[in-house]
């Protein structure tokens, strides 16, 4: 941000050098990555993505939605937009914790333990644009693919 000694700690625009293209063109027909910090963008630092969710995707949610687990624990929010109402979220999210199906209508706050299969994450209504982050205590985004059985 500034050329202040500490400065280099805020992060004020998305860094877009760490996405593929073609990943990156996908995600923006529903989506718009707000901000996205990792040890490669501050050293040090554990992985967060923020970004609103606009639609349901058109096509399957992009790599990275689709069941699988980390080797860090990871927390996942949803937040709708309403300040009069801020426990409504605007739409309905499909989420898969393990084997179990979860329909949020709510906003809210997932800790996902290292380890823990998750997801898809399916955005079945969008009727407000949704606030969505992920937090994992690593430096980076990694994730281990569930094989289909």
């Amino acid at each position: 941000m500034t050329e202040s000694k500490y400065g280099k700690h805020i992060v004020t625009e998305l860094k877009t050098q760490r996405f593929d293209p073609e990943f990156a063109a996908r995600y923006a027909q529903w989506a718009t990555r707000i901000l996205w910090m990792d040890d490669k963008v501050v050293d040090g630092a554990f992985q967060m993505n923020c970004a609103w969710y606009l639609r349901p995707p058109a096509t399957p949610m992009p790599e990275g939605s689709g069941a699988h687990t980390h080797d860090a624990d990871e927390i996942i929010g949803f937040f709708g937009n309403n300040p009069q109402d801020p426990y409504d979220l605007g739409g309905e999210i499909e989420f898969w914790l393990e084997d179990e199906k979860h329909i949020l209508t709510k906003s809210c706050l997932i800790f996902v333990p290292r380890g823990m299969k998750h997801c898809p994450l399916i955005l079945r209504r969008v009727d407000r644009p949704i606030f969505h982050f992920t937090t994992v205590t690593s430096g980076q985004y990694k994730f281990i693919k569930e094989e289909k059985e």
